[in-house]
């Protein structure tokens, strides 16, 4: 009996280990630097933004919990726009016109970049939808979600990086 037992920990372990692994890559990854370009034709590179906290986003038009948090990322945006930057990235999309027809009709007011591939491949992996990075003032990646995140959870967790800068 205490055989089966042992065969069955095993394959869990080992899953657990490798998710454990995972993480600590994605975590502890940074991006050097990403360039994407929006639907207005602006250039965005987290280098340019050196000194704020900046936002990435992935999501898409029929996305559910996406939607729920499109008023809390605009409302980021809006009233942080001294200190941090939201960029939404639209992932599995028919058409440009599909997603900038969108955004317009949410009244979306920070940047949306067509997502590809490469641009994923820039700034880390979308491992389901919403998936969200956040990478402080220096340009290194500090979180990463996946689902659906409030305002309030974003400036919680900025404000107690500030706490812990200044000790």
């Amino acid at each position: 009996m205490q055989t089966l037992q042992r065969s069955r920990f095993y394959p869990m372990w080992l899953a657990g280990l490798v998710l454990a692994l995972m993480t600590l890559v994605v975590v502890g990854a940074q991006a050097a630097d990403f360039k994407v370009t929006d639907t207005n034709g602006k250039t965005h590179s987290l280098s340019g933004y050196k000194g704020k906290w900046v936002l990435v986003n992935y999501w898409a038009t029929w996305c559910p919990p996406c939607l729920e948090e499109i008023p809390d990322l605009i409302a980021l945006h809006e009233t942080r726009k001294n200190n941090l930057v939201v960029i939404g990235i639209a992932m599995d999309y028919k058409s440009a016109k599909q997603v900038t027809d969108f955004a317009d009709g949410l009244l979306v007011t920070y940047p949306i970049v067509l997502g590809t591939p490469k641009i994923v491949s820039q700034i880390g992996p979308m491992q389901g939808l919403p998936t969200t990075y956040l990478f402080n003032p220096e340009g290194k990646m500090v979180a990463h979600q996946v689902g659906a995140l409030t305002r309030e959870a974003v400036e919680s967790f900025i404000s107690s990086k500030k706490v812990s800068a200044s000790k």
